[in-house]
């Protein structure tokens, strides 16, 4: 529980961390200066002045025992001799933590000043209308009952004189050594600032610059490797396209040449069941090849450019209609909004598609609208509802939902694309059951561009939507 409590205690960052730590640190140096100084420097200092001090007394005292009267009374007028204390000498200071150095001082010289003199000559430290001490002196002996008290000015030993000055120059260094290291923390933490935008654009599929390996040792290591491990993505990513594209040329030109070779081989007037079931099954190998490389690409290398979104979904949603199944569209006005065209319709196009396949071709729409934030396109149809857990579970590559394990020819890679597609324009993928029953399919895209988003220059051609050949 202490554990928890202290993480939760210390600041979040490693530069609030650190400025911390070094504050305390210098008012902890500084705390035992303090102590060091009042307890081996000033405190001797008040009590030789104590001493000092008593003796004075104590020699004042014998000589106005040993002084004539006449000569005496005009002695004790000159030092404002009373019989009584004045009311103002009782009163206590007010505690104070600014004056607490003082009033350590002040007990300091009165304990020592009592302990030279005699029990019955008590002192008192007047602080009200000027500070001064009060000493009562002993009845002389030509009038034993009329002791009197006698005001004599406070040593400066005693008063502290100078260490006003020191505390606040210790206070002034201890404000500039955290001064200091909050500048040298900024200066470490800019490498990382760098290091941690430059990971998040690698993160978002892009090719950050490498990063400068001038700094100081431990931050040129971190950023030589991180160089390093940006090309060595760079390299794997160059593979991995060279694959593909590998892939898809030498599965594909069998697959066509295995279509004429079929074509060629039946003979006029024969039954063609056969040649039109194989063909079946070779369009749902190349389906499944495309979903492959489409999952596998996701668009990462596409460049973003601001348009129109409303404009792609009604241009889809006409595709659609002209292969017969009709989408209801409830399109609110958008902003601009920058995304990757492609890869925008291949989204838009898997949503779709789904929600013909799989919701039963009923009840078919789409619906948009905008937040202060975010942009949102809902697909939604009349299928069969999944749970919570089913719906998650179909965002991970090669997941289908029971209600599509009737049909044959898909991978479960659509909605695994789309998700990849969101998250690549810095959006989100949501669930929500729709109300009259069926599913809805939220595509959410914050307003702001995120790393990954570059706009290319305006003019660049759209490409055309491949919705009637799908």
């Amino acid at each position: 529980m202490t554990r928890a409590w202290l993480r939760r205690a210390l600041p979040k960052t490693l530069l609030a961390r650190n400025i911390a730590l070094l504050i305390a640190l210098v008012m902890l140096s500084q705390v035992c200066s303090l102590g060091v100084l009042l307890h081996y420097v000033q405190r001797p200092r008040v009590e030789r002045a104590a001493a000092v001090f008593a003796t004075y007394v104590t020699t004042l005292d014998s000589l106005l025992q040993a002084t004539p009267l006449a000569a005496r009374t005009e002695l004790t007028a000159r030092l404002d001799a009373r019989a009584q204390l004045p009311a103002e000498a009782t009163v206590e200071p007010p505690l104070s933590l600014m004056g607490a150095y003082r009033t350590f001082q002040r007990n300091v010289f009165l304990d020592s000043l009592r302990a030279h003199l005699p029990v019955d000559m008590p002192a008192l430290w007047q602080s009200e209308g000027g500070q001064r001490l009060w000493i009562r002196m002993h009845a002389p002996a030509d009038a034993p009952r009329a002791p009197y008290w006698i005001a004599l000015p406070i040593p400066e030993d005693a008063k502290g004189a100078g260490l006003d000055a020191a505390i606040l120059l210790s206070l002034g260094l201890g404000a500039l050594a955290a001064l200091t290291g909050y500048v040298i923390q900024r200066h470490l933490n800019q490498p990382l600032q760098q290091l941690t935008r430059a990971a998040r654009r690698v993160s978002a599929g892009e090719t950050p610059a490498p990063l400068p390996t001038d700094g100081p040792g431990e931050i040129a290591a971190v950023s030589s490797a991180f160089n390093q491990m940006t090309h060595a993505l760079q390299q794997a990513e160059a593979t991995r396209a060279l694959m593909l594209a590998g892939i898809s040329h030498d599965i594909r030109t069998p697959l066509t040449k295995l279509r004429l070779s079929m074509a060629m081989a039946m003979p006029d007037g024969s039954d063609s069941s056969f040649v039109v079931a194989a063909e079946s099954y070779l369009d749902q190998i190349e389906t499944i090849l495309q979903q492959f490389m489409d999952y596998a690409g996701s668009g990462e290398r596409e460049a973003a450019e601001p348009g129109d979104l409303n404009a792609l979904i009604e241009r889809l949603a006409g595709d659609f209609a002209g292969l017969g199944h009709e989408f209801a569209l409830s399109l609110a006005s958008l902003p601009t909004v920058a995304f990757r065209p492609i890869s925008m319709m291949r989204l838009l196009m898997n949503l779709m598609q789904n929600a013909i396949v799989y919701g039963g071709g009923t009840g078919l729409a789409v619906r948009s609208w905008a937040t202060g934030e975010a942009v949102h396109v809902a697909v939604g149809d009349r299928g069969k509802g999944l749970s919570a857990e089913e719906l998650e579970q179909l965002k991970a590559p090669f997941q289908r939902g029971r209600n599509a394990r009737a049909h044959s020819g898909g991978t479960g890679l659509g909605l695994a694309i789309v998700e990849r597609i969101a998250r690549l324009h810095g959006g989100s993928l949501q669930f929500h059951a729709r109300e009259g029953g069926g599913l809805e399919v939220w595509v959410v895209l914050p307003l702001t561009p995120g790393p990954a988003m570059h706009p290319v220059p305006p003019g660049k051609p759209r490409p055309q939507s491949p919705a009637r050949s799908a």
